[in-house]
């Protein structure tokens, strides 16, 4: 079918086009071609041809599609004796589509990237001319069927690939810098940041987890500060000898003392009870003769109020959390109050220190899951 003629440049284009329907890349996934082919032994006719769309752009008389396969040199199609059919030659069937074929076309493919998102296909077409043999061009695009500056081209061989690669003159399109990658190059590019986006989210939802437990932990003990009042005993004096288990034993069939704020040895601390702390203390003073002492020594008291209590409060509440994470660091064997300050047990000593004040797990879908697979877009004609 080839003839020693020059083609025309809307010759070269409608050959292109044509060959691109009945090529390798096209014509496997082309439902209504191949319906087509069934009709008669491979053959469709030129009117039929002529419907698709980018062919009738380009001319829509018969006679210059006769010509321009008459002038190719691929050899891939043949006209029929009256002119009016074509077909791909029996000579070219459809090469399997196995995995060697698949591998085959990755090694000799290649990915570029900075086109202006309005560059026309003929734009790239003219662009790639002398730069190797092309059996594809795949420009990529969107949901929205909008070009996103960027195509994978197929070349017939690996070697004409890596040709194409070692060219100096791709560096550049209309101004744009280009970034031209082998497709294996490419997709390992890809895996990378995908690797490194899924590392982002992680450490982003982990850090929204921690924001949002600490808002949590913040807010219910804005609400302890806000219910717990009127329960805060100060107290100060000559305390070398005292153990916080000498304030339980002092309020015993009192008050219930939730927690000890002391340390063995310092010279004051705080008493947090389970309700009224001016009720506890009254009923002690009074249980001991009007004045409350401990081992016999003289003790200043002061019930806690206003800002003075919740600075106090806050301090305990968090003490409480702290001893709760130690103990839940030894493997939760030890007392819910934990060691406090100067002494074995929790501030609390006995089951009084007990802390009810834990943040909550938050479960998060990109803790455990990979990131989802991209959409499928539909082809649509001469690799767009």
């Amino acid at each position: 079918m080839a003839e020693n003629q020059e083609m025309s440049p809307v010759e070269m284009k409608v050959a292109r086009q044509v060959e691109y329907y009945f090529g390798d890349h096209n014509l496997p996934r082309d439902k209504f071609l191949k319906e087509q082919l069934q009709l008669d032994d491979g053959w469709v006719t030129l009117e039929t041809m002529l419907k698709f769309n980018r062919l009738k752009s380009l001319t829509s008389d018969s006679g210059v599609v006769v010509a321009a396969l008459q002038k190719s040199k691929t050899g891939l199609l043949e006209i029929s004796e009256d002119k009016t059919k074509i077909r791909r030659s029996p000579n070219k069937p459809l090469p399997e589509q196995n995995d060697e074929y698949k591998d085959a076309l990755k090694h000799k493919s290649v990915y570029i990237k900075g086109f202006p998102l309005e560059t026309t296909l003929d734009e790239i077409q003219e662009w790639l001319n002398g730069k190797g043999n092309i059996e594809n061009i795949q420009m990529r695009r969107n949901l929205q069927r909008q070009f996103k500056g960027s195509v994978f081209i197929c070349f017939e061989t690996e070697e004409s690939s890596k040709q194409f690669l070692e060219r100096s003159d791709i560096k550049s399109f209309k101004d744009n810098e280009m970034l031209v990658l082998s497709r294996g190059d490419y997709h390992a590019k890809k895996a990378e940041e995908r690797k490194q986006f899924k590392a982002e989210t992680k450490a982003k939802a982990r850090q929204d987890k921690e924001q949002q437990q600490k808002h949590a932990e913040e807010k219910e003990m804005g609400l302890l500060l806000d219910e717990q009042t009127g329960c805060l005993l100060k107290f100060s004096g000559e305390l070398e000898d005292v153990s916080r288990e000498d304030f339980h034993e002092l309020f015993s069939g009192h008050g219930k003392i939730k927690w000890v704020d002391f340390t063995r040895g310092a010279k004051e601390g705080t008493l947090l009870f389970d309700g009224n702390a001016k009720e506890a203390f009254e009923k002690a003073k009074e249980a001991y003769g009007g004045e409350l002492k401990i081992k016999e020594n003289s003790v200043t008291w002061k019930l806690l109020e206003g800002d003075e209590e919740k600075e106090e409060m806050k301090k305990i509440i968090e003490a409480q959390q702290e001893s709760f994470n130690r103990s839940k660091g030894r493997g939760g064997r030890g007392r819910s109050g934990g060691r406090g300050r100067g002494g074995r047990r929790g501030r609390g000593g006995r089951d009084h220190g007990r802390t009810q004040y834990q943040g909550k797990k938050t479960k998060f879908d990109s803790d455990d899951e990979d990131d989802a697979p991209a959409a499928k877009v539909a082809k649509t004609e001469n690799g767009s």
